[in-house]
């Protein structure tokens, strides 16, 4: 598997975008569909938001994105150092059911889980590690 890109930014929501473009550069490179780029870039900003507001809560922590790809798929990976945290130990909302008697919040998870095809948690060394994995279709 080539690695395609790994970059480190700070807990900042102004650097999202930088990621996002990288992101989508590097896909579209590798022939991925507009779609596939799309689901991919809004489960990263996810990931990365809440990372800085829920994990961090303030500035100077750092988080390190790697993108590799290989002829059947893109895996993000995404490590931080803000306290430990699994994602996917969050229930899906429930979603039935008036708007305005669902509980706020919990909806980032939910989505991530909906437009990537795998998604792993690990913590590892004082680090929360999250793997996105797409899937390459058409």
């Amino acid at each position: 598997m080539d690695q395609s890109f790994e970059i480190t930014i700070g807990s900042d929501i102004a650097e999202i975008p930088a990621v996002l473009a990288l992101l989508e550069a590097t896909m579209h490179a590798h022939g991925f569909r507009i779609d596939d780029i799309l689901d991919t870039q809004l489960a990263v900003e996810e990931v990365i938001t809440n990372t800085i507001v829920h994990g961090y809560k303030k500035a100077g922590g750092k988080i390190t994105i790697s993108c590799q790809i290989n002829p059947s798929n893109l895996e993000v990976r995404i490590t931080d150092s803000a306290p430990r945290f699994d994602p996917l130990s969050i229930q899906n909302p429930k979603l039935d059911g008036a708007v305005e008697e669902r509980k706020i919040g919990g909806l980032g998870v939910y989505l991530v889980r909906q437009v990537m095809d795998k998604v792993f948690y690990q913590y590892e060394n004082g680090e929360n590690i999250l793997v996105l994995i797409k899937q390459r279709t058409g």
